[in-house]
């Protein structure tokens, strides 16, 4: 599966839920799937329920059916609950730093200031979006960049949410990793157990 690059506020509405890294957009008005039988009760399968909560995932954080497969098998590998894990990777990849940060409104955007080498990670360029950060990472955008409009005004816009595991200097548009962030980070109601059961048998 690719990266999903369609009508945003239509997928989270499909989904059910806000998604901030996808969209700074609201749901609020059509909280309700898109189409004809949009508002219709439907009963979902235990396949349909694990399936969305996956791509709340996918959808959110911009990553592909692969990223996602190959995190899964990291976070299988990893000390602790496999979903917790699963979670903090996901947290700590760059171009979500930089939009817990608010260097960006949304994802996509943060991972297109990070390809084009807007971002630095203790003074150092990197331009991997999927590039993980770590407890005391300092993560800037470059000199020449700061006053990049669309920074600028998302700086402006300010968080609407809590990030409490990162130090942000909205004027020097630099933001320290306090802490590595947890499965409590993540902005969004999601069951992970659900997502671990939908691959528990896909790898």
């Amino acid at each position: 599966m690719s990266r999903y690059t369609g009508p945003r506020v239509r997928a989270m509405r499909a989904l059910g839920v806000q998604l901030p890294g996808l969209s700074a957009k609201a749901i609020e008005r059509r909280p309700f799937p898109p189409g004809q039988h949009g508002q219709a009760r439907r009963k979902l399968s235990e396949y349909g329920l694990r399936l969305i909560e996956k791509q709340k995932l996918c959808r959110n954080y911009g990553v592909t059916e692969k990223q996602l497969r190959r995190m899964m098998i990291a976070a299988r590998a990893a000390k602790g609950p496999t979903g917790e894990r699963l979670l903090e990777l996901l947290e700590s990849r760059l171009d979500n730093v930089v939009f817990r940060a608010g260097f960006a409104r949304t994802i996509p955007a943060a991972r297109q200031l990070v390809n084009h080498g807007h971002i630095t990670v203790n003074g150092k360029k990197v331009d991997v979006p999927s590039y993980r950060v770590h407890a005391n990472h300092v993560v800037a955008v470059r000199q020449k960049s700061k006053d990049l409009p669309f920074v600028a005004a998302s700086v402006q816009a300010g968080r609407g949410f809590d990030t409490s595991w990162l130090s942000v200097n909205a004027a020097e548009r630099s933001a320290t990793v306090v802490t590595p962030p947890d499965a409590a980070s993540v902005p969004f109601t999601v069951a992970v157990q659900l997502v671990v059961e939908f691959y528990s048998q896909r790898i």
